[in-house]
């Protein structure tokens, strides 16, 4: 599990390449402070197995499924990533729920600077525009954000100064491709809803169902 808050920008080492799967060498410095063979590191929002490690570099395995979900494919030697390690258990929720399993990929179509802002808008696949709502949460690349317009299939997300400078978002621009976390709670919900559609029931959601489920 992760939050979302990118703890540096690692670079890309080496890559071999496969029949849809990859092995990827990354140096970094943070996340090797406490690491361990078979830890979880989030690589550009996607959870990885640390499988091998040395002072300064951290190796990973892409199988295929991830390899097609994500943009994990595109990264070239010197590509920086955004690196973030699992969540420890007495740390601060600094962002969101963030698991690490990508749903899809968008695509940055604007990027607009407004006082102290940088404004993206993002477009996304059908299939993923419904489970974002205004001032909901997202994670774009693995960094957590705030969701600030809805449009079709496009998102609205800004960037603080800090965010810029310390993540790979900011040197992206309209064309580059991200990857996209839609809300955890966000997506159980639509699954139950649609579940409960199906079979042509009606959504019993009430005060007495959040609390006997831990929502309330």
């Amino acid at each position: 599990m992760f939050t979302g808050i990118v703890e540096e920008i690692g670079s890309l080492k080496a890559v071999k390449s496969k029949t849809e799967a990859l092995e990827l060498q990354l140096t970094a410095e943070k996340v090797l402070e406490d690491v361990q063979l078979g830890d979880s590191i989030s690589v550009n929002g996607v959870c990885l197995t640390v499988t091998d490690f040395s002072k300064d570099t951290v190796s990973f395995d892409v199988m295929p499924e991830t390899y097609r979900a994500t943009t994990l494919h595109a990264l070239k030697q010197g590509s920086p990533v955004n690196l973030e390690r699992a969540m420890a258990a007495n740390g601060r929720f600094g962002g969101h729920l963030v698991s690490g399993h990508i749903d899809g990929t968008g695509k940055i179509v604007s990027k607009k600077p407004e006082s102290n802002a940088v404004y993206y808008e993002i477009e996304l696949p059908d299939e993923l525009i419904h489970y974002f709502v205004y001032k909901g949460s997202i994670a774009v690349d693995g960094t957590s954000l705030t969701v600030y317009g809805v449009e079709e299939n496009r998102v609205t997300i800004s960037l603080i100064p800090h965010t810029v400078d310390h993540t790979v978002l900011g040197d992206k621009g309209p064309g580059d491709e991200v990857n996209i976390e839609c809300d955890m709670i966000g997506k159980y919900v639509a699954h139950f809803l649609s579940n409960q559609q199906s079979q042509n029931q009606k959504p019993d959601v009430s005060m007495n169902f959040l609390k006997d489920n831990g929502f309330a």
